[in-house]
């Protein structure tokens, strides 16, 4: 691709800059079939669940989806909510929980071709933003040693914060673009789920760049993407 088309690049952060949509999927998994045991459901959590249900989506989304998937019903309850307590909120926060614990006990180590490209971004001049459904992003970028590459980060708790709607819905991108000052036919946006693809295309952005991590090729690009690539060295 020409680079010189594009003013700004656009990424999602856990399976893109970082392998922790990995560790995502593991805390969904402890969290969902822990749940599961305790009611006698007999069909368990799978991670085809994470990628039809979950992945990509503001976290009490993708409780609220997973739940309405088996025909469960759990009262909405409120974001403060123990990790214990047994509403939409509280499974929610327990996944959460789960997932701190991993990343503090292995921690996280960026895929080498995108550290490859995201530096090579910068030294064109590229402007870079991560807009992330997660609102464990900046702790996560930290932890990989990439957070001075971001002068924006757009996670799931800015939204929350500001009021704007979580994949796959575009207006996370689209307030990243706008923070950085690029129109958005000028922006790549780089994802690795299908909310997420959906979300670059439903904002009419520049180009839309699936990263087949598991999900398929086939349908990141029938979800939204205008090219899939494998890793983004193939880009750098």
């Amino acid at each position: 691709m020409d680079w010189n088309d594009y003013d700004a690049a656009l990424f999602d952060l856990d399976g893109v800059i970082t392998p922790t949509a990995e560790v995502h999927m593991r805390a969904w998994d402890q969290m969902f079939n822990d749940f599961l045991r305790d009611r006698g459901e007999g069909q368990p959590y799978t991670d085809e669940d994470y990628f039809e249900y979950v992945d990509g989506k503001p976290r009490y989304d993708g409780v609220r989806s997973f739940l309405a998937s088996r025909g469960i019903e759990l009262p909405e309850g409120d974001p403060t909510d123990a990790p214990e307590a047994e509403t939409v909120s509280g499974l929610g926060n327990r996944k959460n929980a789960d997932f701190e614990e991993i990343l503090q006990d292995e921690g996280v180590v960026p895929y080498p071709g995108s550290v490859a490209l995201v530096k090579a971004l910068q030294a064109r001049g590229t402007k870079m933003a991560i807009v992330s459904s997660s609102r464990n992003a900046a702790a996560v970028l930290t932890a990989a040693r990439m957070l001075d590459y971001f002068p924006v980060i757009v996670s799931g708790k800015e939204a929350g914060e500001r009021g704007l709607a979580g994949k796959p819905a575009p207006d996370t991108f689209l307030d990243a673009a706008a923070q950085l000052g690029v129109p958005k036919e000028r922006a790549v946006v780089f994802e690795d789920a299908l909310s997420g693809v959906q979300a670059g295309a439903a904002g009419d952005f520049g180009l839309v760049i699936g990263v087949d991590r598991g999900v398929g090729a086939d349908a990141l690009r029938t979800h939204g993407a205008d090219v899939v690539v494998d890793d983004l060295q193939e880009l750098a």
